[in-house]
């Protein structure tokens, strides 16, 4: 595995992997690497030629400092992982290769209106005008490609697919289902921030998804399924909210079909994510 540290040497060795006509396929993340990771990983692996990885904790993603000095990283780990799961570049980039004014606001940022200002976006002012810079340029330096994102993100995964369909990247957006332990939680990297006891609290989020999608029901019977679980585990809720799986409208009474339910809380300070398929119940 090759380990890249300049912008320079990626798009390079990007551009040379196609014009040896192999496909590439790009995995982006921000390290702290698991088992969530490892399956895009393998995913990539196994519809493209040549597979580059990239981890950057990107600051500019993060609205609350506190929690981007407490972010995981484990680059030793995250490097033995990429190799053991046919990485072939690991790209590590550097803070001022990626934003050279940093700390100083970057003069050029991207912005995907609608689906980027609801739920977490709303939450977390800043976040998906970070997470859209950020792949964007990713994007630009590797060039084209296929891009690999889990759906445990799933808003950013639908602000990324605007972002690639709004400035014509050329570029195909993957989403991989989302990865659970054994006890039914989503793998995130910050699992490891939960103590015991948060971590059992954690489960009403799976809980709370898995209980909506076993059966249809009119979008309010959802919302308030999801928020008593939540509530009875004890969680602090940022939004329990079920949409349009495309728009990420909310979703209406009266409505049926495919849908979306998207729950976010703080456990003890830490915060998770977690959603999953509906189905909504027209009124009859």
């Amino acid at each position: 595995m090759r380990l890249i540290k300049e912008v320079e040497e990626w798009r390079t060795f990007a551009d040379a992997q196609r014009g040896d006509g192999r496909r590439v396929g790009l995995v982006p993340t921000l390290g702290a690497l698991h088992a969530g990771h490892t399956s895009l990983f393998d995913a990539a692996r196994a519809h493209d030629d040549v597979v580059i990885a990239t981890a950057f904790v990107n600051p500019r993603q993060f609205d609350d400092p506190d929690d981007l000095a407490r972010y995981p990283r484990t680059p030793d780990v995250d490097r033995a992982l990429a190799e053991a799961h046919g990485v072939d570049a690991f790209v590590e980039p550097t803070l001022a290769a990626m934003w050279p004014n940093y700390p100083d606001a970057t003069p050029t940022t991207i912005s995907v209106r609608g689906l980027g200002d609801v739920l977490e976006g709303a939450a977390r002012p800043g976040h998906f005008e970070g997470v859209a810079s950020v792949v964007a340029k990713l994007l630009v330096v590797t060039g084209p490609c296929r891009v690999y994102f889990g759906e445990k993100d799933y808003q950013q995964l639908a602000v990324i697919r605007q972002l690639v369909h709004d400035l014509s990247f050329a570029v195909e957006v993957v989403g991989c289902p989302i990865v659970r332990d054994d006890d039914g939680l989503a793998l995130s990297s910050r699992n490891v921030q939960l103590s015991a006891v948060a971590r059992a609290r954690a489960l009403a989020l799976s809980r709370a998804i898995a209980d909506v999608a076993a059966a249809p029901a009119r979008a309010s019977e959802h919302r308030r399924h999801l928020r008593d679980v939540l509530a009875g585990g004890d969680l602090d809720v940022v939004y329990a909210e079920v949409v349009d799986a495309v728009t990420l409208a909310p979703s209406r009474d009266g409505e049926s079909g495919d849908a979306r339910a998207l729950v976010a809380a703080n456990v003890d300070g830490v915060r998770l994510i977690d959603n999953g398929p509906v189905l909504l119940k027209g009124d009859q």
